[in-house]
């Protein structure tokens, strides 16, 4: 009785303490320190706090085993070390089957309980749009990218990242790294393509990524919530000039979409480009080889 009312007194402050450092954490620091939560402001996608939630509450699961491991061992070692005049081996004891029942039967719930959410989080992810308001078609090509918009008919023709020769050493020219152009709420679907190689699509604050495939179409529904500016790369080592193969995606309102979109036709980016082989079309500008409607 003695001991069960020490136990219940030592609860009460380290349940205080648990509750007071979670009330003080940050909402980076509550989806495990990922890109793409900021306090006050919304998740960057539909997805994020889908994805993030998954990520936080495993290495929650996974910290808690690793505790009880760690404590588990820790008793072992203390308890039944060797005491002073102590001689000869301790008891060995084999088969003890309530012990290698329970060694069988958490991990397997463990990988079980891993899966079944993982799988459920993954099918509401690639799950595609009915009716996407947007479509777009991006192109990878080593080492940049290209990127159609359908229903506008008109592109945009990327090159690899340059080095700014004026600015700090390693940096880039920003203004010629592609950028891809969302409008903020709605249901976009790209379609991944490739040219030459296998490439990734990476939207880091998307928390998301997908392989693009020559000769095959994957396909990325997601809907963006906050206005910004994200960083994306290539996430598949594809050769020489792989680390160049930056790309930005930009989130604005549906008026400044259109105003881009205007300013392509303007600049005469009329048109589809290709994704068939063809390592002229990797260049950059409007000499690509593009496929007007109709033909």
């Amino acid at each position: 009785m003695r001991k069960n009312h020490r136990l219940r007194w030592a609860a009460i402050p380290i349940a205080a303490s648990l509750a007071i450092v979670l009330s003080g954490c940050t909402q980076a620091q509550l989806h495990g320190f990922l890109p793409g939560f900021e306090e006050g402001q919304p998740a960057v996608t539909n997805q994020t706090d889908r994805i993030g939630g998954l990520w936080t509450t495993s290495w929650i699961v996974l910290l808690v085993v690793g505790l009880i491991t760690w404590g588990l061992i820790i008793w072992t070692v203390v308890v039944y070390r060797r005491r002073k005049g102590q001689t000869g081996l301790p008891v060995q004891l084999r088969y003890n089957m309530p012990i290698e029942i329970f060694y069988t039967v958490v991990p397997l719930i463990l990988v079980l309980g891993f899966f079944a959410f993982t799988a459920r989080d993954q099918a509401a992810i690639e799950a595609r749009f009915d009716s996407p308001d947007v479509k777009i078609e991006v192109i990878g090509k080593q080492w940049a990218w290209d990127f159609n918009y359908v229903n506008e008919d008109v592109y945009s023709s990327g090159i690899q990242g340059q080095p700014d020769l004026e600015g700090a050493k390693g940096s880039l020219v920003e203004s010629e790294i592609p950028t891809l152009v969302l409008p903020v709420g709605k249901k976009i679907e790209l379609a991944l393509e490739s040219r030459d190689v296998i490439h990734s699509f990476w939207v880091i604050d998307f928390l998301y990524k997908k392989d693009m495939i020559p000769g095959k179409t994957n396909y990325m529904s997601v809907i963006p919530e906050r206005i910004g500016t994200y960083s994306g790369k290539c996430a598949e080592l594809c050769g020489e000039y792989h680390s160049l193969m930056l790309f930005k995606v930009k989130v604005v309102s549906e008026a400044d979409y259109e105003a881009y979109i205007q300013s392509l036709r303007v600049a005469g980016s009329v048109g589809q480009l290709d994704n068939g082989y063809n390592r002229n079309q990797n260049l950059p500008g409007t000499t690509a080889p593009t496929v007007q409607e109709g033909n």
